[in-house]
């Protein structure tokens, strides 16, 4: 259930984008979304037409949400080999899958051309925005000239949601891992850097006998994609 300060109509949104990443839209029901949010029937059909327009809402929130993750880190700084690695690397989280991507795969929305149409934009804009960078780095020499900029962008995009995918069927981020990982060397693009060396005895780096140190495990995804 959601905090108080947050308004009846914000609730409901957001409680249905939640259950939508969880259920699907056939699993989401009035009722869930209604003890989710903390509202009653009322309440819904007041802020909403019912389902449809509810659902609407709560997947033109999730894409507005996955643009901006996303374009955090196409803005970031670095040439275009950095903010490339920063989109694929950012946390996310990768058990759950990426709240839109998993919408491609409900019949029901895919279905109905307006719940379909933020998906089909969002993942447009993620193509062009990627084919950009993609461009950038060609004309920078960051990336091979042969490289064919949107073939490119729809490649990485495939890699991240297959990656989901493969992390989902064997209940852990390895795979993930592994497809970015990949994609990064393929494109030239250096991986996340080695870790510190854990300090030894005395708090010298790397003296015999330190045990190697783990990074932490993935946090709290932002919106996907």
């Amino acid at each position: 259930m959601y905090s108080d300060p947050m308004s009846t109509s914000e609730r409901l949104i957001a409680s249905t984008q939640d259950l939508l990443w969880e259920r699907g839209y056939v699993g989401t029901s009035p009722k869930a979304i209604q003890e989710r949010a903390g509202a009653g029937q009322g309440s819904m059909y007041h802020h909403f037409s019912g389902k449809p327009g509810l659902a609407l809402a709560a997947i033109r929130r999730t894409a507005e949400q996955m643009r901006a993750a996303a374009e955090a880190s196409f803005s970031g700084p670095g040439g275009a080999g950095d903010r490339l690695r920063g989109y694929v690397l950012r946390e996310r989280d990768v058990l759950r899958g990426c709240p839109v991507g998993r919408l491609t795969m409900d019949p029901e929305v895919i279905a109905d051309p307006e719940l379909r149409r933020p998906v089909e934009e969002t993942l447009t804009w993620l193509r062009a925005r990627l084919a950009a960078i993609v461009e950038e780095g060609r004309r920078d020499g960051e990336f091979p000239a042969r490289l064919d900029p949107a073939a490119t962008a729809a490649t990485i995009v495939a890699t991240v949601q297959g990656g989901y995918v493969l992390a989902r069927a064997a209940g852990s981020t390895a795979p993930f891992d592994a497809a970015v990982q990949g994609l990064l060397a393929l494109l030239g693009v250096d991986g996340a850097p080695e870790p510190d060396p854990a300090p030894g005895p005395g708090g010298v780096p790397g003296s015999p006998g330190a045990a190697p140190r783990t990074g932490p495990e993935s946090g709290p995804a932002e919106a996907a994609g």
